[in-house]
């Protein structure tokens, strides 16, 4: 291989998205911490390095920091957000914070197109910090709609204050094409061998055959995928899933997962844990300390399950690269945004090796593996459902009365969406009931009832989403429906919040 890249991680929450992308163009790529040496990236050979965004200011003292000057001296260099902020204060540009953050969509102005790129592109941004002054030698190529500088040009650099590796940004991946073929001149000269048939091999290096694996399922896409590659990688019978009932999931979830599990012939143990999750959930509302008991409480249900079966070596989980990014750090400086309970390593009392074969790939890829694992499509297709379930989707109190509330419209709405042909169109869509209730007429009665939230958001991969367009007939269509058959609510309302700066769920 002659085109190899190298992306540093300064802790963005997109940093595997840049090496995905140059996957996608048939390029190999690696991705190392900010501070890998300059002997271990010279050694490299790269034929482009990228310096990716992060959550840090230049101005502050604190934040990870490396001299851009002697990287442009082994390789032409992109720098996206914070790095192209780095860029510029290396070279003596002048960087302030912006009076105003530029987050989510955004139009540019190019002065100097790239490539087949629209003069007047849609992009996403993510950023306080702005290039007030580029440094001398660097051209302004574009700007933004608020006049500060979206990307700049110099001696074998490009930079951009824009994220063109996230989908929302539209041609992106041109841009990104244009970095790599034109500017650092590589060619795709890397041919990846199928996802499934790489994790297959790794799962099998990994795991001795004479060793078990307890596989933690959800009920949702990731973990069945993980399920079946287990179950296609190793001795069928060394792998045993286990499906928790929560007490959290959809309405009838329970029974119509287990169905579908026992059709890819998977080897499954239900467990009915409704009552220790209440109890444990009891009066809790802050939602970090609720994704902390779920996890706990899941481990004490693996734990009791395990007793009850042969000795196990391996617990395995469907965590995917988003779940990790808002979690912890993979090799930069990364902030947590949100404790996903299946992240962060296992307590030492349950005494099993943790497998997670998913752990850098994204929804869509995990997807493209289910078909090469031959899953069927609806189950392929299901919208994302969170680890904690509804827990994290009730705002407030987590109790029975809530819990069958939300169920309820949860049914109605994804109901309502494959009614009308929209479920497909949609990547994640869900109700969130809120804490607080409001006056109403129902029945020429005063009522004071709920708050629901409806939210419903498009995206390829969880890392950028942005609310979905519904038409008011729609929407007035569903609102009644809502209020009239379920008891307890008078009042939706919907999310028009992007991810940044929102996330997808609500907790």
């Amino acid at each position: 291989m002659n085109s190899t890249f190298l992306v540093l991680d300064f802790g963005s929450q997109y940093t595997q998205l840049i090496a995905r992308r140059l996957r996608e163009f048939h390029v190999y790529s690696e991705i190392l911490p900010f501070d890998a040496s300059l002997a271990e990236i010279k050694a490299k050979k790269p034929k482009g390095i990228i310096i990716s965004g992060g959550p840090s200011s230049v101005s502050d003292s604190e934040s990870p920091k490396r001299d851009t000057k002697e990287l442009a001296q082994i390789a032409p260099l992109l720098g996206i957000c914070y790095g192209m902020q780095l860029i510029a204060q290396n070279f003596g540009g002048r960087v302030l914070p912006s009076g105003g953050r530029e987050y989510g969509l955004n139009f540019i102005n190019w002065t100097n197109a790239i490539g087949d790129v629209a003069q007047n592109q849609k992009v996403w941004m993510s950023h306080g910090d702005v290039v007030e002054v580029p440094p001398l030698g660097f051209e302004v190529i574009a700007t933004s709609e608020d006049n500060h500088i979206a990307a700049m040009q110099g001696p074998n650099i490009l930079a951009l204050q824009f994220h063109p590796e996230v989908s929302h940004t539209e041609q992106g991946m041109d841009v990104l094409r244009h970095f790599v073929f034109n500017f650092c001149e590589a060619e795709a000269d890397w041919q990846p061998k199928s996802i499934a048939e790489h994790l297959i091999e790794e799962i099998r290096e990994k795991v001795p055959v004479d060793e078990k694996v307890l596989c933690a399922l959800s009920g949702g896409v990731d973990s069945t995928v993980v399920a079946t590659l287990l179950t296609k990688a190793l001795d069928p019978e060394h792998v045993h899933c286990v499906f928790v009932d929560t007490g959290l999931l959809r309405k009838n979830e329970f029974e119509e997962v287990l169905a579908q599990y026992d059709k890819l012939g998977l080897n499954v143990h239900g467990v009915n844990a409704k009552k220790y999750f209440f109890k444990k959930l009891a009066n809790v509302v802050d939602p970090e300390e609720k994704r902390k008991i779920i996890g706990h409480a899941f481990i004490d249900t693996f734990k009791h399950t395990i007793s009850k079966l042969e000795p196990m070596q391996w617990l395995a989980q469907g965590t995917l690269y988003p779940d990790v990014i808002e979690s912890v750090s993979l090799r930069g400086t990364n902030v947590t945004i949100k404790s996903h309970h299946n992240v962060g390593g296992l307590p030492e009392n349950l005494d099993l090796k943790l497998i997670e074969p998913l752990r850098e790939l994204f929804k869509d890829e995990v997807r493209s593996i289910g078909r090469q694992l031959g899953i069927p499509e609806p189950a392929l297709q299901r919208h994302p459902f969170p680890g904690p379930g509804l827990a994290i989707r009730i705002i407030g109190d987590v109790n029975d009365e809530n819990v069958a509330l939300l169920q309820e419209c949860d049914d109605i709405y994804i109901r309502s969406l494959r009614e009308e042909g929209l479920y497909d169109k949609i990547w994640q869509a869900f109700c969130v009931l809120l804490p607080i209730q409001t006056v109403g007429v129902q029945g020429d009665s005063r009522t004071y009832e709920k708050v629901l939230a409806l939210r419903a958001v498009t995206s390829s991969d969880g890392m950028t989403a942005d609310w979905f367009s519904f038409n008011e007939s729609f929407m007035r269509k569903l609102s009644n429906r809502i209020t009239n058959e379920v008891s307890g609510i008078n009042r939706v309302v919907y999310d028009v919040t992007s991810k940044p700066p929102g996330t997808i769920e609500w907790e």
